[in-house]
């Protein structure tokens, strides 16, 4: 299979339907560039959907895989294991607090721990997430989710779950009471539309859960390990949250979860949850060499600066299309006067790869190694479709 026809015909015949696939086959991938099977080059500002923070195929990645592949590659955490216990030293020495850690496979089973954990340790049932938010599509997760859409097809979802607007300080108070187990938020809203937390949101937060005994569990599934500027967006807020929610980048964009949960909560009782493949020793072996690129590289410092740079490049374009250019770091939205399908298609054909966050917002999620060269390309582009007269949207 090397052209784009026929991977993209064969994959067609036997794939469950379930994702809508743009018609590109991506084969390579080097640094913030993807190559498609007849070897045409992208931007990526897709980042696997926030999972590659450090790129593609970066050489400490690559090391850490390969070294380890001739080790051990599974070792269920019924049995200690070096590369585990190493990894878990090294995070919880840069955590917004001091934790114990559990490890799993994916954002939304770390979504679906944290749910369980709340409840397990206040014995309270009820939940209080925000509107527009996205925390998963398993049972749980999609319960906190917002977007009916998502939610409405396999109702009736898990009970107990509430949503307040985002950044409504008064909602939020006249909403978590004395039955309240847990306040899920995301520091900054990807799916719902690139929405930073208003100042002093997350420190309300924090102080209405601990007047009612709730916890607050903080989902930085998108936003950890560098993408905000900081190595944890909680950390532009001080905020120590009872639950950090972790994922995507943890592992340099192999699959991997996990949650940090307040010592001041202790160890959580054996066999109350558990995963097969979490805290596996390759896993830990690359999130371990993806942690010290982040600190070594000074990865959230790029973020950064660059993200400054193209938020401030946008902004001088006074692109026509969009309403509103916003974000934290290089995680940035751009709110259009039109939906965003047509738009991605538009870029797609001149070499840019992008996510929608929500019907009318272009979201754009590079890596934080991308140059300022692939930078300045991605606003040329957005300049070539957003700065002409709209293209048509599909009848």
């Amino acid at each position: 299979m090397n052209d784009n026809t026929t991977i993209i015909t064969t994959e067609q015949q036997h794939t469950s339907g379930l994702y809508p696939k743009r018609g590109v086959a991506l084969v390579r991938g080097a640094g913030a560039r993807l190559y498609d099977a007849a070897g045409r080059a992208y931007i990526d500002c897709v980042g696997g959907q926030g999972a590659a923070n450090l790129g593609h195929c970066h050489p400490a990645i690559v090391a850490a895989i390969q070294a380890q592949a001739t080790t051990l590659l599974n070792c269920p955490e019924i049995f200690y294991n070096d590369q585990r216990a190493a990894y878990l030293q090294e995070l919880a020495a840069v955590l917004p607090m001091p934790a114990r850690i559990f490890l799993c496979n994916s954002g939304a089973e770390a979504v679906e721990a944290a749910l369980k954990f709340a409840r397990l340790l206040t014995g309270r049932q009820q939940v209080i997430a925000t509107m527009r938010g996205f925390h998963g599509r398993t049972m749980g997760a999609l319960s906190a989710t917002w977007e009916p859409k998502y939610r409405e097809p396999f109702a009736p979802l898990v009970p107990g779950f509430s949503h307040v607007a985002y950044g409504d300080v008064a909602a939020l108070e006249a909403a978590v009471n004395e039955q309240t187990a847990a306040v899920l938020l995301e520091p900054v809203q990807g799916e719902g539309g690139v929405r930073p937390a208003p100042a002093g949101y997350l420190d309300a937060a924090r102080r209405i859960c601990a007047a009612h005994g709730a916890l607050l569990l903080v989902d930085e599934v998108q936003t950890g390990f560098g993408r905000t500027g900081r190595l944890f967006a909680v950390e532009h807020s001080g905020v120590q949250p009872d639950l950090l929610i972790l994922a995507k980048s943890i592992a340099a964009g192999l699959p991997m979860g996990a949650v940090a949960i307040h010592e001041r909560h202790g160890s959580l009782p054996g066999g109350a949850h558990g995963t097969t493949f979490g805290g596996g020793p390759l896993l830990c072996a690359v999130a371990r060499a993806a942690l010290r690129v982040y600190q070594e590289e000074r990865i959230p410092q790029q973020a950064v600066e660059k993200g400054a740079w193209l938020l401030q490049r946008l902004r001088e374009l006074n692109l026509r299309g969009v309403r509103e250019v916003r974000g934290q770091g290089l995680l940035v939205g751009l709110e259009l006067k039109q939906r965003v399908q047509p738009v991605l298609q538009s870029l797609l054909e001149r070499g840019l790869l992008a996510l929608p966050a929500g019907p009318n917002v272009l979201r754009l999620l590079p890596p934080l190694i991308i140059g300022y060269d692939d930078l300045d390309a991605v606003a040329v582009l957005l300049q070539e479709v957003l700065g002409e007269p709209s293209p048509p949207t599909p009848a």
